[in-house]
Order: C-alpha cells, then structure tokens, then sequence
C-alpha cells in the first residue's frame, strides 16, 4: 500500500485500483489535503459525484479557501441540485472578494432552497454579506426573517443588536436583547444589554440585568450613588488589581469625587494593562479639562484622536496646545510629521524649523529643512544645514556626498572639492566610488564662478524695482 502504487495505477487508467488505494491512504491519513484531492479527482472520473462531493466537502472544512473544491462542486451540482450549486459559486466569491457576485449568488440559492433548514442558513450567510458591504439594514432585514421563525441561535440577537447600534437604534437593540434575555439568560446577552442600558442612560436597567461586578460599579456610579460604588470598589479590589477595566472605573469614581489627581494616578495603572488605548487618552483629556490644565487637555484629545485615526482632528488639537506652550519640542516634532504625513509639506517646513530652534542639533530636523531647501533650489541654504548635520557625524558619508554635490551647484570649487575628497576617504569599495573620483579629477581642472544661487538672484531682483 503505498502513494507511488495508487499513481501507477492513475497513470495506467486503471482508475478503480487507485481509487481504491487512494480510498486505504485516506484512512491511514484522514488529514491529508491533497489525498482528499486525487479521491475527489478519481471520483469524478468514476462518476461517483456524490462521493467526489464528500470529498471535495471535506477539502473544505479543512481549508475554506480552496478555490479548487468549491470549483469541482460547482461543476458537480450545476446540473443535479441548484441549491448547492449557487452556495459553492456564493462561497468561491466570498472566498475571492467578489461579494457583490456572493450576495447574489446566494439571493439565488434562497430562492432553490428546499427546507427552512436550507432556507435559514442561507440568510443567515446572506446577512453577513450585507454586514460587510456596509448594508446594514438589508442585513437587518435577512436577521429579522430569521427571527420571525422561531427558533433562532443566539448569535442572530447580537448581531441584530450591534447592527441596531451601527446605524444609532439603541432603543431597537435593547428591545431585541430584551426579546433574546427570553430564550438566553447567559452573559452575552444580559451583559451586552446592561452595556447598552447604560449607553442609552438607563443605570437602574443596567443594574437590574449585569451580574459584572465592574459594571455595577458603572451603574452605581451612574446613579449618583458613590459610598455604595466606592465599598464596591474596596470589596473586588484584590480580584480585579490586574484587570485594566477595574482602573478605568476607579477612575471614574474618582472624576465624580473630583479627585483628580487619584483618577490621573488610576488612569496610569489602565494604561500599564492597556497600551494606547484611546480611552486612556479620553480619560485624561477629561481630567486635565476640570484641573483647567488646557495645554494637557489638547494634547491627550490630540493623541485620543490620533489612535482612532483622526489626523486632522489630531493636527487642530496639537495646535491648539502648541499656541499654549511653544517650547514643547516633542510636541513640534509630532505637528511637523503629522503635516507631512497629511501632505501639507510647507506647514511641517514651519515646525521643522521651529524644531530645529528648538534643538539645534535634532537631526531629523535638519535633514527635513536640507531637503526642502534642495526642492526649492536653495542650494546655499540646504549646504547651510548640511554643515550642520556634518557637524554632528564628520563620518556620515551620505552627508558628506550631499554637500560636495550642493557646493558643486552654487559652484564653491574649493569646498566642493573638500567633500568630494573627504567622501572618498570614507567610501572606499562603494559602487560610486570610481564615478566620483572621475568627477574629482575633472574638478580640479575646471574653472568654476561661485554661483550666488536661485533664491539670491530672485532677491536682488526684487531689489532693482
């Protein structure tokens, strides 16, 4: 029994014997993907389809993404049974990003289902659809009909529950979790609707439904009741000191108790659970505004908008703190690359230079302002802050190779054949090396004029009128 016997016989068209063959492989090896692929192969060159279909439906519940299975079903079922033909053309399109061509495929499978069985999870699939193309409310629409038959799995009510939420009816989704506790009292569902009690307001709700001692801290702190959410804090402290979600709530009460110093404190132990996490930012941003610390205040509400991807927002709240304290270099370097980032190249020159007064030897700095006096044609200026960069590093060769080539620009021979020089003593095996040496050679032979470079000649000319 072995792989290279069940091939011969594949070879020599004696398709029952390896069939066979690959049939004892399979057993000895229920895994094997590709032993599953020569059964439903040989299968179909039997004309056992419904045996090629096990076959190929097993390649599938070990690999959702085999575009070949879903293909050979197709061709299986595209004459037998429609239903299953459009769920495996549905499936090999979602499987390939087309979801436009899935939800449709599947449109067509409903239409061909034979049972409630066929028919539900055919919705339930076509609902997921429409979730990830963004219809939320067709999506509604499919969950809505599944709820109305009457046996529905607990996943149907949350998902129509967040989709409620996505498109702002709380009120909707409180009711369908309402509707949903009836079938499930398990904590997915009560805790999902306290959350939601509480969003919408309702505490006294909330407190009624969750059995999450964190979250009836919330609610009692809702409710304007701090002794009894502060025992409660005391009472879990031990059981919750390594759960960041503790901290934000001790924070909270904190806040209410005007604390503030005790909530920033909280707020940092959050932050020690909960790297970067917005709420971190939120909280503090909330903090700083009642410790009437404005300059803190928009520097967390910057970077609370910049984890959640809000760069303008980021940038106008940077800003706003940048009026309050100029001397912030973290902070300047931070707009500078922020202004690049979102294209706005001579705003981030600005705070580049005034990064580079800030910290005249920040090299970031210098190379951005170098750079964008290159773009300009201000070669005199880029030599100007590459010197300074050369300053700081005397072996940086590609320094050193940028300012030889702008001396060579504004046409300075003696210092333009010093970086070419010193460039060579350090670049010895580079690519360019024999390149730049010609150049040097031919230098100093050349006669060369100072230049005194675009930008002082559009200044003088300004100067004659």
């Amino acid at each position: 029994m072995s792989l290279q016997l069940a091939e011969q016989y594949e070879e020599n068209e004696q398709y029952d014997k390896a069939y066979e063959e690959y049939k004892r492989l399979h057993a000895k090896n229920p895994d094997d993907l590709s032993l599953l692929e020569r059964l439903g192969h040989t299968a179909m060159v039997l004309d056992k389809k419904d045996e090629a279909a096990e076959y190929y439906s097993k390649i599938i519940e070990k690999d959702m993404t085999n575009t070949l299975a879903y293909e050979q079903l197709m061709d299986i079922y595209v004459t037998t049974d429609k239903y299953k033909y459009y769920v495996s053309r549905g499936n090999l399109h979602s499987v390939e990003h087309q979801l436009e061509h899935a939800i449709n495929d599947y449109k067509k499978a409903l239409s061909h289902a034979e049972d409630e069985k066929q028919m539900m999870t055919t919705r339930f699939v076509l609902a997921n659809l429409y979730e990830q193309t963004g219809r939320n409310m067709k999506a509604v629409d499919e969950y809505l009909k599944i709820v109305d038959h009457g046996d529905v799995p607990v996943e149907v009510y949350l998902k129509l529950a967040n989709l409620y939420v996505k498109e702002d009816a709380i009120s909707s989704a409180i009711d369908m979790l309402v509707n949903a506790k009836k079938h499930y009292d398990i904590p997915a569902v009560k805790e999902t609707l306290a959350q939601l009690y509480l969003k919408n307001n309702q505490p006294e709700k909330a407190l009624e439904v969750t059995d999450d001692d964190l979250m009836k801290i919330k609610c009692l702190l809702e409710t304007g009741e701090k002794d009894k959410a502060y025992e409660s804090i005391q009472k879990v402290e031990n059981q919750y000191k390594n759960n960041a979600q503790f901290y934000s709530v001790k924070a909270q009460y904190y806040f209410i108790t005007e604390d503030y110093d005790k909530a920033l404190e909280c707020v940092n132990q959050y932050d020690n659970l909960e790297k970067n996490s917005p709420l971190t930012y939120q909280m503090r941003a909330l903090i700083y505004e009642n410790k009437n610390d404005d300059f803190n205040a928009h520097l967390n509400w910057g970077k609370y908008n910049l984890v959640r991807k809000n760069k303008d927002i980021a940038i106008n709240e940077y800003l706003n703190a940048h009026q309050l304290n100029e001397k912030d270099a973290d902070l300047v370097s931070t707009i500078a690359m922020l202004l690049e980032e979102t294209g706005d190249k001579l705003h981030a020159v600005e705070f580049y230079e005034k990064l580079s007064k800030l910290e005249p030897n920040n090299r970031k700095a210098l190379e951005k302002l170098a750079d964008f006096r290159e773009s300009l044609g201000d070669y005199r200026m880029q030599a100007e802050y590459l010197e300074q960069l050369y300053a700081l590093d005397k072996r940086n060769a590609g320094v050193i190779k940028k300012l030889a080539i702008a001396y060579e620009k504004i046409k300075n021979k003696p210092a333009t054949i010093e970086f070419y020089t010193k460039y060579l003593e350090l670049s010895k095996g580079a690519s360019d090396y024999e390149q730049v040496k010609a150049k040097l050679a031919k230098l100093e032979n050349t006669a060369m004029e100072e230049d005194e470079g675009l930008i002082d000649k559009i200044l003088r000319m300004f100067n004659k009128q």
